[in-house]
C-alpha cells in the first residue's frame, strides 16, 4: 500500500551524504603475478585515488597508505598512473603521486620501505607529468609518457615517450631520462613493445583533431639498448581514428580502427595488409579520454579479450583464427576500460542497472566471473533504487535520440492523483562520450524523492558508431541542445512528466549544453550548470589547456572561417534570453573550465531578474572530488528544484538565489 505525496518531497533514506560516498568508480585493474591491483575513489580523503592491491587468499587493502593519491595529470584527464612487476622478493610499484605529478617507485613488502621518488620537480609552468608507465627490468628503466612544460602557457608543452631510470638518478637531474622520440609537439601514447622486444608501436594525433577524429599507428625499431629507431605510421591518417594498439603472441599488431564507421579490431599482415578480425556493427573500443585506456588485451593463447556493444557493453572472448567471439558468463552490462589478462584471468571495472562498478576477474578457460575488489553493497533497501528503462526517442528530421529514463520511484509513495512529476534532463560531459546505464546512487537521490531522471546520449554520443559520434560535427550547441529538448518533450507529450517542471542539468560539456539550452529554448524551467563552458569565443589555446584547446574547430567549426558562431552559440553572450532560474557549480582550481568562464555569464546576468546562485569551492578542480563539496552541490540543487517546482524538501538548507 502506497501513500500519495508531492512529487519532490517524498521522504528518502538516501541523503547527500550517501549519494558523496558513493560518487566515483574503480579505475586502472592491472595483474601484477598472482594479484590484482587497481585505484580507487576516497572522498572522505580528501578525493585522493588510493591504490589497492589482492593477494591469494586475503582481503584487499591499500598499497599506500593517505595522503598518496595515484593519479596523473598528463592530458590534464590523466592516463594510467602506475605499473607493477612481480618479483621473488614482492612486487615494485612505480606510480604517479598527484600533488607534485612525480613518479615514485616503492617495494611494499620490503620492511621499513618508503616510496622514492623517480623524477625531479620542475617550477617552469604545470612541471613534469608522467603517463602510461611500464617497467622494463632488463634495461633498469620504466618508460612512459613525458608532458613537460616550456612556459607558463597552458600551450607550452612537449610531450616525448621516455625512459626514466630505477636506480633514482633522475629524481634530481632531468637530464638522466633518456627520450626515446624525438617529436616533442604531438599527442602520443605510451610505447607497447613487440613479443620479441624488437619493436615498439603507440599512437600518435595533432591538433586540431582529436583522438576520436584522426590518430596514427607509429612503428620503431627498438635496439637492444633500448634506443628507438625512426618512427613511420604504418595505420590510421586524418580520417580513422585508432584508440589502441597491442600485439599478439605472434608479433603481429593488433589494433582498434573505426574505418568502417565502427570502431572494430584489425591485424596487420607481414605484407601491410589489414585484417578485420570480427567485422561488426559494433564498437571494440572508445574515444581515448586517458593515456593507457585499453579495450582489448591478447591473450596467451591466440584469444583477445575485448568490450564490445552497442550503447552498452560486454566482455567477449575473440578467436581470431575463426572470427568467433563468445561473450563471458555475467550479469553485468557495462564493462569500463582499461582490461588487462595474467595467469589465466582478465581483470576489468564492471557494472549493471543496479550494481555499482566493481572489480571483476574473468577466467578465461571458463568464462565464469567474480567480483574481487570494491565490492558493491546496497547502503539502502534497493527497493528505492529507480527501474530504468532504455529508450529510442526521435528528434528533428525523424533522428534517433538514445536515453536512460529513470521514473521517479519508493515503495512507500506515489504521486497525487492528477499530478505529474517534474524531470530533470542530464547531458553528460565530453561531448565525445555516453553515459552508461548503471546504479548510480545520485540519481537515485532525485528519484526517491519524485524528481524523474533522463539521461541524453545525444547526436555526438560514442557507442553507437562514428555517423551517429559526427552528428556534433560543427553543430556543439545545436544538435546536442535539440536532442536533449526533444526528450523532455517527448516524455512530456506522453504523459510521463509535468511540462511545467522540467530542468535541466549537466557538467563540462555537459554544463554548456544545459546553460546553451536555457538561453535557447523555453523548455525547461530551471537547470543546473556545472563546470561549464559558456563563452565560446575565448574557450580555447591560452584559457584551457592543450588538449582540448582546438575542440571547437571540429565542434563548432573553424575559428578563422566562422568566427560570427562562436559568439552567437555562446551563453554568454545571449544572457538576455536566460529568463529560468539557474544554479551555477565551479571548482576554483579548474584549469579545463575555469572559473573565468564563470564570471563573465555572471557579469552579464546580474541586474536581469532572474534568480541565481552560484557556488564556487576551493580546491576542487574539473568535476568535484571531495565529499563535502559534492554534499553542498546536490544539496544546493534538490533546493533549486524545491523552490522552482514548489515542493518541500525537509532537512535541506534553502538554497539562496539572487537576481
Amino acid at each position: 500500500m502506497t501513500t500519495p505525496l508531492p512529487y519532490g518531497s517524498w521522504p528518502s533514506p538516501i541523503d547527500a551524504r550517501l549519494a558523496a560516498s558513493h560518487d566515483g568508480r574503480p579505475e586502472y585493474p592491472g595483474r601484477v603475478g598472482t594479484e590484482t591491483w587497481w585505484t580507487e575513489p576516497r572522498p572522505a580523503e580528501g578525493g585522493r585515488r588510493a591504490l589497492m592491491r589482492l593477494r591469494p587468499g586475503a582481503a584487499p587493502e591499500p598499497v599506500l597508505p593517505e595522503p598518496w593519491n595515484t593519479r596523473s595529470r598528463v592530458i590534464e584527464y590523466g592516463g594510467r598512473p602506475w605499473a607493477a612487476a612481480a618479483r621473488d622478493e614482492g612486487p615494485l610499484v612505480v606510480f604517479v603521486h598527484f600533488p607534485d605529478q612525480r613518479l615514485y617507485a616503492y617495494e611494499p613488502d620490503a620492511p621499513g620501505a618508503a616510496p622514492r621518488p623517480l623524477t625531479p620537480l620542475s617550477t617552469v609552468g604545470g612541471g613534469l607529468r608522467w603517463a602510461d608507465p611500464q617497467i622494463h627490468r632488463g634495461l633498469g628503466e620504466v618508460w612512459c609518457v613525458l608532458e613537460e612544460f616550456t612556459g607558463p602557457a597552458p600551450g607550452d608543452l612537449r610531450r616525448v615517450l621516455a625512459a626514466v631510470p630505477l636506480d633514482g638518478s633522475a629524481a634530481e637531474d632531468r637530464a638522466a631520462v633518456r627520450e626515446l622520440t624525438g617529436d616533442a609537439r604531438r599527442f602520443v601514447t605510451g610505447p607497447r613493445l613487440s613479443p620479441d622486444g624488437t619493436r615498439a608501436a603507440w599512437l600518435a594525433w595533432d591538433h586540431p583533431a582529436m583522438p576520436w577524429d584522426g590518430t596514427e599507428v607509429q612503428l620503431a625499431e627498438v635496439g637492444p639498448d633500448g634506443v628507438f629507431g625512426e618512427p613511420v605510421t604504418v595505420e590510421g591518417g586524418s580520417g580513422e581514428s585508432v584508440s589502441q594498439v597491442d600485439w599478439d603472441p605472434r608479433g603481429r599488431l593488433l589494433f582498434a580502427g573505426d574505418r568502417s564507421g565502427w570502431w572494430n579490431l584489425y591485424r596487420r599482415e607481414p605484407d601491410g595488409t589489414a585484417t578485420a578480425l570480427c567485422p561488426r556493427d559494433e564498437e571494440f573500443a572508445g574515444p581515448l579520454w586517458r593515456i593507457g585506456d585499453r579495450w582489448f588485451t591478447p591473450l596467451d593463447d591466440g584469444r583477445i579479450a575485448v568490450i564490445h556493444g552497442v550503447g552498452s557493453t560486454r566482455l567477449g572472448f575473440l578467436d581470431p583464427a575463426t572470427g568467433s567471439l563468445t561473450d563471458a558468463e555475467a550479469p553485468w552490462t557495462e564493462w569500463a576500460s582499461p582490461l588487462d589478462a595474467g595467469g589465466g584471468r582478465v581483470v576489468a571495472v564492471a557494472a549493471a542497472a543496479h550494481t555499482g562498478f566493481q572489480v571483476v576477474e574473468v577466467d578465461t578457460d571458463t568464462r565464469t566471473a567474480a567480483v574481487i575488489g570494491a565490492h558493491h553493497w546496497d547502503p539502502v533497501d534497493p527497493a528505492y533504487y529507480p527501474a530504468p528503462a532504455t529508450r529510442v526517442f526521435h528528434g528533428p528530421d525523424g533522428r534517433e535520440i538514445h536515453a536512460h529514463v529513470y521514473p521517479p520511484h519508493h515503495p512507500a509513495h506515489t504521486g497525487p492523483e492528477g499530478e505529474l512529476p517534474p524531470y530533470v534532463i542530464w547531458a553528460h560531459g565530453g561531448p565525445t562520450s555516453r553515459t552508461p546505464l548503471v546504479l548510480d546512487v545520485e540519481v537515485a537521490y532525485f528519484t526517491s524523492r519524485g524528481i524523474g531522471v533522463a539521461e541524453v546520449n545525444y547526436g555526438g554520443s560514442t557507442g553507437y558508431g562514428r555517423a551517429y559520434r559526427d552528428r556534433l560535427r560543427e553543430q556543439w550547441g545545436v544538435v546536442d541542445v535539440e536532442d536533449c529538448a526533444a526528450v523532455a518533450l517527448a516524455l512530456a507529450d506522453e504523459g510521463s512528466a509535468d511540462p511545467r517542471r522540467l530542468a535541466i542539468r549537466g557538467g563540462s560539456a555537459g554544463g554548456w549544453t544545459s546553460a546553451a539550452s536555457l538561453a535557447g529554448t523555453d523548455t525547461y524551467a530551471c537547470g543546473t550548470i556545472s563546470f561549464p563552458i559558456l563563452d565560446l569565443t575565448s574557450w580555447g589555446p591560452g584559457e584551457t589547456h592543450d588538449f582540448e584547446s582546438r575542440y571547437l574547430e571540429s565542434l563548432v567549426g573553424p575559428s578563422a572561417e566562422v568566427p560570427e558562431r562562436y559568439r552567437e552559440r555562446s551563453p554568454a553572450a545571449h544572457a538576455d534570453r536566460v529568463r529560468a532560474p539557474f544554479l551555477l557549480l565551479q571548482g576554483l582550481d579548474d584549469v579545463i573550465c575555469p572559473p573565468s568562464q564563470c564570471e563573465r555569464f555572471l557579469e552579464q546576468m546580474r541586474g536581469r531578474g532572474v534568480p541565481h546562485a552560484y557556488l564556487a569551492f576551493e580546491g576542487e578542480g574539473h568535476g568535484f572530488r571531495r565529499a563535502d563539496t559534492m554534499i553542498r552541490a546536490v544539496e544546493a540543487e534538490l533546493s533549486l528544484y524545491a523552490q522552482v517546482f514548489g515542493f518541500e524538501a525537509p532537512g535541506i538548507t534553502p538554497l539562496e538565489l539572487t537576481e
